[in-house]
C-alpha cells in the first residue's frame, strides 16, 4: 500500500512485477516477462508489453465519468532509465507490434518532424503506435518543436481533437489513438515534461529506473538467434486485432464493486500522495483512474482468444450490445500496477521539481512534511508539533498549514481542540 512505502529506500520500493501474482496474468504477459533476467527488466518489459498491446485493441471502450466521456485502450509511456540499466528489452515489445504491423500499418517512427507526425497519423486514420529506444533521436528532433509535441501528445493521450491549418490546407484528427513507449534519460524526458504543472506529467505513465546491471554473460555464450516469444505473442495479438477490428465497437466495464474499489483507492490511499507531495500532484492522481482501467481493459483484451471473451461479429446483434466486464483478477493486477506507478511518478515528479541535471537523478527523499509526519504519535497535541517543527526549522504557521492539510486528506482527525490522532 502507498502509505506503507518510504521512497527513501530507492528501486526497491519502485518495483512492480515482484508485487504481482504472475500466475494471473494473461499468458502472453507471461511470457515477455520471462525474457528479463532483472527484476529492473522485468518492470520495464511489463510496462512495454502493456503499452505496445494498447494499440493492439481498436474498437474496445470505456465510459468514464458523469459524462460517459469514450477511453480507448491507448497507452503513452516513458522509461526513464541510464545507459545499461536494462531498458533495450523494451524493443522486445516492438517484435511483438510489428507482426501485425505487417498486415495492418501503424508504427510511427519516433523520428519525425511534427508535420510528418500528423500525416502519418492522418493515413491511419488516427491510430498507431511510436516506439523509440534512442531518446537521442527525439530529443533532437523535439529541440524546436517540443512543446508542440507536447500539446499533440496530450490531446491524443485524452483522444481529444487535433486540429491544424496551414498555407496548404486545414486538417483534423477528430479521435487521436496513439500508443506510444519511449526510453531516455532525464535530460529527455525533461524536454519533453519541462515543469510538473505542465498538463502532460499527469498523462504520460513514467517508469523510473536507477542504477546499472552488471555485466552479463549470456551475451557471449548466447548460440544467437531473436527470440521467437515476442513474435508468438504478436501472432496472437493479430488474432485479437482482426476479431476486435471486426466487431465494431464493443464496450468494456468494471464491475460495479471494482468500481467503488477503485473510488475508494483515489479517496484514501492516493489521497496521501497528494498530502505529502502537494496539489500539483491531484492531476496525476485523478488520471491514474483512467489509466488503471485502460491496464485492465488491455489485460482483458489479451484474454479474447478464451472462449469467456469471445468476440461477437455484428451478425450476433442481440450480443452486440453487452458489455465485456473485467474479471477480477485483471482488475486487482491493473490496481497493483496502478500502485507502483504512482510512486515512479511521484520519483519523476520530485526530479522535476528539483531540476536535477543527471542522467538519472537520486529519488528525492519526501518533503520535510513527510518526515515530521512519520514522526508523530498515534495521538498528538498540535503544541507538541509545533515544538519538533521548529527544532526542525520549520514556521509554526508553516507547521499548522501542514496539519489542516493532514486533516482535510484524512490522515489525522481532531478529537479536540489542539488534540489530533493519526488515521490508521
Amino acid at each position: 500500500m502507498i502509505k506503507d512505502l518510504n521512497l527513501r529506500e530507492g528501486q526497491e520500493d519502485l518495483r512492480i512485477v515482484e508485487h504481482l501474482d504472475s500466475s494471473s496474468l494473461p499468458e502472453s504477459v507471461q511470457q515477455m516477462i520471462s525474457l528479463a533476467s532483472t527484476p529492473e527488466e522485468q518492470d520495464i518489459i511489463l510496462m512495454a508489453t502493456l503499452a505496445a498491446a494498447s494499440a493492439c485493441v481498436p474498437n474496445l471502450y470505456f465510459a468514464y465519468g458523469p459524462t460517459g466521456k469514450k477511453y480507448y485502450a491507448n497507452l503513452q509511456c516513458f522509461i526513464l532509465a541510464a545507459a545499461a540499466s536494462g531498458k533495450g528489452i523494451a524493443n522486445q515489445a516492438l517484435e511483438m507490434v510489428r507482426v501485425i504491423d505487417e498486415q495492418y500499418p501503424m508504427l510511427i517512427a519516433g523520428d519525425s518532424t511534427l508535420p510528418a507526425f500528423y500525416k502519418a497519423m492522418e493515413q491511419q486514420d488516427g491510430c498507431g503506435y511510436m516506439h523509440e529506444s534512442e531518446g537521442s533521436v527525439i530529443t533532437d528532433i523535439w529541440k524546436s518543436s517540443a512543446a508542440n509535441y507536447n500539446t499533440v501528445l496530450r490531446k491524443a493521450a485524452e483522444h481529444e481533437p487535433i486540429s491544424r491549418n496551414r498555407v496548404k490546407g486545414a486538417s483534423e484528427i477528430k479521435s487521436p489513438r496513439l500508443s506510444m513507449l519511449l526510453t531516455g534519460t532525464f535530460g529527455q524526458y525533461k524536454a519533453l515534461v519541462p515543469s510538473v504543472e505542465n498538463g502532460y506529467f499527469s498523462r504520460l505513465l513514467t517508469v523510473v529506473i536507477r542504477g546499472t546491471n552488471g555485466f552479463d554473460k549470456r551475451y557471449v555464450s548466447s548460440k544467437g538467434g531473436q527470440s521467437v516469444i515476442p513474435k508468438i505473442v504478436g501472432q496472437r495479438l493479430l488474432r485479437t486485432y482482426e476479431a476486435l477490428m471486426n466487431g465494431g465497437e464493443r464496450e468494456w466495464s468494471l464491475t460495479d464493486a471494482q468500481k467503488e474499489r477503485l473510488g475508494e483507492h483515489l479517496e484514501t490511499e492516493y489521497g496521501t500522495l497528494i498530502g505529502l507531495l502537494g496539489d500539483n500532484f491531484h492531476s496525476a492522481v485523478v488520471r491514474m483512474a483512467v489509466q488503471i482501467e485502460r491496464m485492465a481493459m488491455i489485460l482483458t483484451a489479451m484474454r479474447i482468444q478464451n472462449t469467456e471473451y469471445r468476440i461477437q461479429t455484428e451478425s450476433d446483434s442481440e450480443l452486440m450490445n453487452e458489455k465485456i466486464l473485467c474479471a477480477d483478477e485483471d482488475y486487482e493486477t491493473a490496481e497493483m500496477i496502478g500502485n507502483k506507478m504512482l510512486l515512479h511518478m511521484a520519483a519523476a515528479y520530485r526530479m522535476i521539481d528539483g531540476d536535477a541535471q543527471d542522467v538519472v537523478p537520486e529519488i528525492k527523499p519526501l518533503d520535510q512534511r513527510k518526515v515530521l509526519f512519520d514522526q508523530l504519535k498515534p495521538e498528538y497535541k498540535l503544541q507538541e508539533l509545533i515544538t519538533e517543527a521548529k527544532s526542525q526549522g520549520i514556521s509554526r504557521a508553516t507547521v499548522i498549514r501542514w496539519n489542516d492539510a493532514w486533516q482535510e486528506q484524512g490522515m489525522v482527525s481532531k478529537i479536540e481542540y489542539g488534540h489530533y490522532r493519526k488515521a490508521c
